[in-house]
């Protein structure tokens, strides 16, 4: 086989369709997000125990001997005791 290279004429250029090389570049773009908060206080009431003591006092006698029954007196109620 021959070489015909210098047989041939230059040829003309062929221009092929464009490729496309895409590059892409990211930047940071600062975007504000905001977070509605509610704070709800709630109040509950707690039943707490409070205490309260009342007492009462009597007298009594006890039986003397030579002495015929037991002689009996109305008692005496106290209140308002706390802790």
């Amino acid at each position: 086989m021959r070489h015909c290279h210098h047989l041939c004429p230059p040829a003309s250029p062929v221009v092929a369709p464009t490729s496309r090389v895409v590059r892409d570049f990211f930047h940071p773009q600062i975007v504000p997000v905001i977070h509605p908060i509610e704070v709800v206080n709630r109040h509950h009431c707690v039943p707490v125990p409070r205490h309260f003591c009342t007492y009462s006092e009597r007298d009594e006698f006890a039986g003397m001997p030579g002495v015929a029954g037991i002689a009996s007196y109305p008692s005496k109620s106290k209140g308002g005791g706390k802790y």
